[in-house]
């Protein structure tokens, strides 16, 4: 079947900022997500590109209000190990043919990147109306979704790469994004810290930025 776009819809609108999770430690996977939960951002995208990604994942899932999604996600393995894991969505950078097609096959919805009017219509043949921009901010930003936005009118992005809290307004006011993806509510001291309260503080402010 093609992208359950009600599903994803409903994911990507739960909050403005989905926070993009590069995290192998383990232990404080669930104090991690619980600090993002209680600031208001309950969709996580945990990317596979550590080796405990998946067990991260399955950490984070046990927190309550937590939407746990996989991110990186290339290949038709990494798909039916992030269902086994407990996603409830995935993330991919690109949009290859062979990947979405394997989508087809898996229970969760897919989110698949695009940085094209090509890829984006790729993408739409095989049925999918939510897209991720990446990389964002070096593809052009808000200027080039703006510029998409009449062609590709039947078509709603999440941009991810290169945005900051300031960035991401801009972007929120485009009617054709839902929301966007970023890695600035985790400052890499704050995580390393373990400064769950300052992180808590940074969601809870990006959680305010739309809506």
């Amino acid at each position: 079947m093609p992208q359950d776009a009600a599903a994803l819809r409903e994911t990507l609108s739960i909050a403005p900022v989905i926070p993009v999770i590069v995290h192998d430690d383990v232990s404080t996977a669930r104090d991690l997500a619980e600090a993002l939960v209680a600031g208001g951002l309950r969709v996580l995208e945990v990317t596979l590109r550590t080796p405990h990604a998946l067990q991260v994942i399955e950490e984070m899932a046990k927190v309550s209000g937590a939407v746990v999604g996989s991110g990186t996600v290339r290949s038709p393995l990494q798909m039916g190990h992030s269902v086994e894991a407990g996603c409830q969505f995935m993330v991919s950078p690109g949009a290859s043919p062979r990947l979405l097609e394997a989508a087809n096959g898996v229970r969760i919805p897919l989110l698949p990147g695009i940085g094209t009017p090509t890829e984006a219509m790729t993408a739409s043949e095989h049925g999918y109306s939510f897209l991720k921009f990446f990389p964002a901010e070096a593809l052009g930003g808000v200027k080039v979704l703006k510029a998409y936005a009449s062609p590709l009118a039947d078509i709603t992005f999440c941009p991810t790469g290169g945005i900051d809290m300031q960035k991401a307004k801009d972007y929120l006011a485009l009617p054709n994004v839902i929301c966007v993806g970023g890695s600035w509510v985790m400052p890499a001291d704050a995580v390393a810290g373990k400064d769950w309260k300052r992180i808590e503080a940074l969601a809870r402010e990006a959680a305010r930025l739309k809506g």
